[in-house]
């Protein structure tokens, strides 16, 4: 985290897997950057943005990552590192040690898989009978076997025996 009367922090964004976090330091135009990776920590210094002023940031991880595994991809307006977690398995509750609120530290959605998710890259996408399988589980589109309804008590239920309801009257003709 940075101290007060220091260079302003970047905006920074952060998704995580089971296995890996994805951090994205959100300044455009950023020339020659400085970024140190450690164990528990990851410390970014450079200069970019629309007034080309000079951004840092420490951040102290909530856990520990492998940084010689660390991928890093410069684009032009994100630095992009996919980090991995020392220890694969639970979720962190996020990403900094520290349990303040960082006005630059945002969820990055579009990354983001929840832990309860399957690891599964296709989801429902895999076997064509999973949504089926899934409505029917919900009691939705009918389905096969005893998920049909049964229409055949009905006529029993009318108080005319013809099985006409009263709105099975004919309608007037339509204005043309």
């Amino acid at each position: 985290m940075t101290q007060e009367g220091q260079l302003p922090p970047p905006p920074v964004m952060w998704a995580q897997r089971r296995e890996i976090l994805f951090v994205t330091i959100c300044l455009e135009d950023c020339k020659d950057p400085v970024i140190n990776i450690e164990p528990q920590m990851i410390y970014f210094k450079g200069i970019g943005g629309t007034e080309q002023k000079m951004h840092e940031v420490t951040i102290n991880l909530y856990g520990e990552i492998v940084p010689d595994r660390t991928i890093k991809n410069l684009r032009g307006r994100t630095l992009e590192l996919v980090l991995v977690k020392k220890e694969e398995g639970p979720y962190w509750p996020r990403l900094t040690k520290e349990k303040t609120k960082a006005h630059w530290l945002k969820s990055d959605f579009n990354k983001w898989k929840d832990e309860d998710d399957s690891d599964d890259e296709g989801g429902m996408e895999g076997s064509g009978n999973d949504l089926e399988e899934m409505m029917r589980q919900m009691g939705g589109l009918g389905g096969t076997g005893d998920s049909k309804p049964n229409f055949d008590d009905l006529d029993a239920l009318g108080d005319e025996g013809e099985g006409m309801d009263s709105d099975d009257d004919d309608l007037p003709d339509l204005l043309e």
